[in-house]
């Protein structure tokens, strides 16, 4: 049962990961569910068994989103600070998506989540990007880098906020800016309010 699920999560990780590389080169229009099929060397049932067709893929960035936060969970270094390592997580983050999705897409996807009455992916607390920052904000509280008097639903709240905020503007500015290069000017400058100055 277990290896079915993660052989399932492993044909839909490679179905998503090949349509949003294709997105990116050729775009979205001219990508086709018979380009996705060959590039991800998936079958068509598998698309369609995941996918009601190419416009659900919208949606399956916060996928790809999480499968590089599970890479990135690898390579967190212990020796750290959590400031550190959530500004690590958030430079490798803005690095992929400046090189690997285009923000006529990411716009697309922000404008859909705004207008869906159906469920709003990006802010779905079972990701694992929710419980990744849950997991290095309760090791800053314990460790008195954060404020006491801040909650950790506060914080991550307040992270991913400022997170989305950026990638918002980044898009409304058609991209006409580093992303990776100013998220880490503006994320230390948001954040820095809710942990102790030492």
């Amino acid at each position: 049962m277990k290896k079915g699920s993660k052989n399932g999560r492993n044909t839909k990780g490679k179905i998503v990961a090949a349509a949003w590389k294709l997105f990116y080169e050729q775009g979205y229009d001219d990508t086709t569910i018979e380009d996705i099929v060959f590039e991800s060397e998936t079958s068509k049932g598998s698309f369609y068994h995941y996918f009601d067709g190419k416009d659900a893929l919208l949606s399956s960035l916060s996928y790809l989103f999480d499968e590089k936060y599970e890479q990135l969970t690898e390579t967190l270094d212990d020796t750290m600070t959590c400031f550190q390592q959530l500004m690590y997580l958030n430079r490798e983050l803005f690095g992929m998506i400046e090189s690997s999705i285009s923000v006529d897409l990411l716009a697309r996807l922000y404008s859909s989540q705004l207008i869906t009455s159906g469920e709003k992916h990006l802010l779905d607390h079972r990701r694992v990007y929710y419980k990744l920052l849950k997991k290095i904000t309760v090791k800053a509280q314990e460790n008195g880098e954060i404020k006491s008097e801040i909650t950790v639903n506060e914080f991550v709240k307040a992270y991913a906020l400022c997170e989305r905020a950026l990638i918002y503007d980044w898009c409304i500015c058609n991209g006409e800016y580093s992303l990776k290069k100013y998220g880490e000017t503006m994320m230390p400058m948001f954040l820095q309010g809710f942990f102790n100055v030492k």
